[in-house]
């Protein structure tokens, strides 16, 4: 946990395709100041507007998780969402020439490896946090998110899929800074063959491939080299979820739980946790509360809390 708000030390920048639109895009991660939050801008259009990454501005879940406004958007922002949020980044300013993120090699590594070649600045200003004080759940149509009190945040993420190959997995993270990079930060974003023809046929997956995407085949896992890790999967959906709650605007003090969620299931709890507001507050923590770093590992998780 950081008591004081954090910004990168410098920019950064990188190319890449997107991975829907299959366009090129160049991004560049810029510092900014306290209190900014993190700050999406199209360079490509007249006067470079600007978007808020917040919940608010979220405009489709289908495929990833877009956010926009006044017929701006920026795509699939939820691997970059999950870099800034799992290396505590509070300020940034983040510019693209194209509407989409490059997906890079489907992982949010890069611009994890990216960030830290910058460094992390430490800000004269305190964090604030969500910290939850009673039990907020959803569950519906077999997919559930529940939210814990907690004095830290964690989070256990369980997926079941009705194919060999990935099957029911778990994995539970206490998130540092730490844990992030080592555990989560490369699993990759995956999908099946069956599933990447069907986006083929409607113009979708344009810039996906083997280098940026686990593909399951029937039998087989088609990437040569194989997963990196042995749950990649699970990872890799704990990954998406970090990125998807960062659009609070504050991070939180509680054990996230979720089971067969995805970006849409994930951001309607957000809304039905903002409505509930009897059951957290936001606050400063105080520096005793710092902790050191907590081991994370494959746990077994029944869903419901």
């Amino acid at each position: 946990m950081h008591i004081y708000q954090r910004t990168l030390a410098g920019k950064v920048k990188c190319s890449g395709l997107g991975l829907h639109s299959g366009q090129k895009v160049n991004l560049t991660i810029k510092p900014a100041p306290v209190n900014h939050g993190i700050k999406f801008v199209r360079t490509d259009l007249p006067d470079s507007p600007g978007i808020p990454a917040l919940f608010n501005m979220v405009v489709d879940t289908s495929l990833a998780t877009v956010i926009g406004r006044d017929g701006l958007i920026v795509s699939t922002i939820e691997h970059l969402m999950a870099a800034l949020a799992g290396l505590s980044i509070d300020n940034a300013l983040v510019e693209l020439d194209a509407y989409e993120v490059p997906v890079m090699d489907g992982s949010a590594g890069p611009f994890a490896c990216m960030i830290r070649d910058s460094g992390i600045q430490t800000q004269e200003a305190p964090r604030h946090y969500f910290a939850v004080k009673e039990p907020i759940e959803l569950e519906k149509d077999g997919k559930f998110v529940g939210l814990y009190p907690d004095s830290r945040f964690c989070i256990t993420c369980c997926i079941d899929f009705a194919h060999p190959l990935v099957g029911r997995q778990a994995y539970c993270l206490d998130l540092t800074d730490k844990a992030f990079e080592q555990e989560i930060c490369r699993a990759r974003t995956f999908g099946f063959l069956h599933e990447l023809a069907y986006l083929k046929q409607y113009g979708l997956g344009k810039g996906g491939s083997l280098d940026n995407a686990v593909v399951v085949a029937e039998d087989q896992i088609l990437n040569k080299e194989g997963l990196r890790f042995a749950d990649e999967f699970v990872r890799h959906k704990l990954l998406d979820s970090l990125g998807d709650f960062s659009l609070l605007g504050l991070p939180l003090l509680g054990h996230l739980k979720l089971s067969k969620s995805g970006h849409a299931f994930n951001h309607e709890f957000i809304r039905r946790f903002l409505d509930a507001k009897s059951c957290w507050e936001t606050c400063i923590p105080a520096v005793q509360s710092l902790g050191p770093d907590t081991v994370q590992g494959p746990v077994a998780f029944n869903g419901m809390g």
